[in-house]
């Protein structure tokens, strides 16, 4: 069964959130992903049409909490000047200018000692995992344990990620968790976590997210001091990260238009201004910060190394700093505390360092996580998380199924259980491949169901990425299913027609007159060489909907730009099945 989530959930405990006005704890926002109706600070009611089936809370580590005692003014806390000055400015509106310092000081490392202390950390962390043990329902509802290690290095160089346990409070409760005082480099966490596994027996992961604001660093290949790379660091790299979140708020990190110019889709919600201090990049940063291209690159060092480094399945998350898991276009509930609905927020200045801004309309509202576990318990959907056999959304809860072997037919797409021939003949996303039966070619089964919700599919796609025996590694995208395949005939180069666009910008409503409510194929690939390594993951489109900018201005009544988009297309993307022409 899919089970839907959010392992990237910030509430006004870390401290960017509340300098931004969000007062949200971290049990408000577990009783919100529950379904439950909540009254924010602003006297605003916000439920889901929808609950999900289970949650991360991921507050920051460094500062976490601290930030609530800042607000409240605690006097111990005013004797610090910088304390006192965002004391007053997040007490008189002026929040956004605190976030900013905020970020700024964490990134250059001068926040002041009171954030840093270490006791009031393990106190903070406690509470939360308490409140996560409380609100853990076994077979109804999942609370993980969680949290954020938020490496902004060398000035906003985003090397986030999101630490899921998949134990208990006892075992969490054993060692505060990681700071960036402590350290900046992803590589002292994963020693970290091994020691945290080794004290205590349990289980972690790490999931990384943002590398379009990493400038370069996120799939860098070298090390975080610049030597190169080794076996045992992308060993290392491997068995921590599992898994990588390409959609969120920030921009999507699947794929860019200069790294993918022959992908008519590469160009989803992009940011890539700069890191997170919006510091412009420098010639060659893109080619390090695509989950496509450093799948093609782990192809290449796998062969080099003996190890894939950048073998990670996919992910979404909202990366809400509201504490709200709200995402739907229609009814966005923005990303921190200064993007609540409203008339102004698509024009307002989301992020601004020495007069490089962010638009508040730039903000994407992805997205969510769906994972085919057996149960909803944090040991099942923890394990599937861990084997990659998850997908990605932008928003809409698409069913998704995504299966690779030697043996499909086309009758396995014929019918509406598309598991039961895929886990009999092959393997799910996330899983592996090897050395081909002779005279056999790779084939797939992927099958897509529309979110009842949303809009009907355009088309289904697969992804490849290979190393040739040139030494060069190469992509290629094969649109294997489409909506109208009546009307829409397939050319020579393998390009199909637009799907068409019934979006009405003026009243904020679509038609699903156009594509199709489900698409299933077996697709075999033509091009299959037995002697090369290869990815593969599977793209699925929706038809074009009204964006949530689109939704604001009807509703307020506003005109928005010319620059502002008025629709897209919401997509999800699966984890890879990796094929390797050696034996098993």
């Amino acid at each position: 069964m899919v089970y839907w989530g959010d392992q990237h959930v910030h509430t006004g405990w870390s401290a960017d959130a509340g300098a931004s006005g969000t007062r949200t704890t971290p049990e408000d926002a577990v009783r919100f992903a529950m379904g439950e109706e909540l009254t924010l600070w602003t006297g605003q009611k916000a439920r889901l049409d929808r609950a999900l089936d289970w949650v991360v809370i991921a507050d920051h580590s460094d500062g976490a909490g601290i930030i609530a005692s800042i607000i409240s003014g605690d006097p111990e806390l005013m004797k610090d000047p910088v304390l006192k000055e965002w004391n007053e400015g997040m007490n008189s509106g002026k929040e956004a200018e605190v976030m900013i310092d905020m970020i700024s000081r964490q990134s250059n490392g001068t926040l002041p000692a009171p954030v840093t202390d270490p006791a009031f950390l393990d106190n903070i962390w406690q509470q939360n995992t308490t409140i996560m043990e409380k609100y853990n329902d076994p077979g109804h509802f999942t609370a993980f344990i969680g949290y954020e290690w938020t490496s902004n290095y060398s000035g906003g160089n985003n090397l986030h990620r999101n630490v899921i346990y998949r134990d208990n409070k006892d075992m969490a409760d054993m060692v505060t968790p990681m700071t960036t005082f402590t350290s900046e480099n992803p590589e002292d966490l994963w020693k970290w976590m091994e020691a945290w596994e080794k004290k205590t027996g349990g289980s972690l992961l790490a999931i990384p997210h943002n590398g379009n604001l990493s400038n370069g660093l996120m799939f860098a290949l070298t090390t975080f001091d610049g030597k190169p790379l080794t076996k045992e660091w992308a060993a290392t790299r491997q068995k921590w990260e599992v898994l990588y979140e390409v959609t969120q708020g920030k921009g999507t990190s699947e794929a860019h238009p200069s790294l993918s110019p022959n992908d008519e889709f590469a160009d989803f919600e992009i940011w890539d201004k700069g890191n997170l201090n919006l510091i412009p990049k420098k010639e060659g940063d893109i080619k390090t910060e695509y989950a496509r291209d450093a799948y093609k690159n782990g192809l290449y060092y796998e062969k080099k190394l003996g190890v894939n480094p950048f073998k990670f399945g996919l992910v979404g998350g909202t990366d809400t700093h509201t504490g709200l898991t709200a995402i739907n276009e229609d009814d966005y509930w923005g990303k921190y505390g200064t993007t609540l609905p409203s008339a102004e927020r698509w024009n307002a200045d989301e992020l601004s360092f020495d007069g490089r801004v962010i638009k508040g309309w730039q903000l994407g509202s992805s997205g969510w996580t769906g994972v085919w576990a057996k149960e909803n318990t944090r040991e099942s959907i923890w394990d599937a998380m861990k084997r990659k056999e998850t997908y990605a959304t932008t928003g809409p809860r698409m069913e998704v199924r995504f299966f690779g072997g030697f043996d499909f037919i086309e009758s396995d797409g014929n019918t509406r259980q598309p598991a039961l021939a895929g886990y009999k003949k092959g393997v799910p996303m996330g899983g592996d491949l090897y050395k081909a039966p002779k005279g056999k070619k790779i084939s797939f089964l992927v099958a897509a169901l529309k979110d009842p919700y949303s809009g009907n599919l355009d088309r289904v796609q697969i992804i490849k990425g290979w190393l040739g025996k040139d030494g060069k590694t190469h992509e290629k995208i094969y649109t294997v299913a489409w909506g109208d395949a009546d009307k829409r005939k397939m050319d020579a180069n393998g390009k199909i027609p637009p799907v068409g666009n019934t979006v009405d910008k003026n009243t904020a409503t679509y038609k699903n007159t156009i594509g199709d409510p489900d698409l299933v194929t077996v697709w075999e690939d033509p091009d299959f060489d037995p002697d090369v390594s290869a990815f593969y993951y599977a793209r699925v489109i929706e038809i074009p909907t009204p964006r949530w900018t689109t939704y604001d201005a009807v509703k307020f009544n506003i005109k928005l730009t010319d620059d502002v988009p008025v629709w897209l297309q919401e997509r999800c993307y699966t984890s890879p099945i990796w094929y390797n022409p050696k034996a098993k």
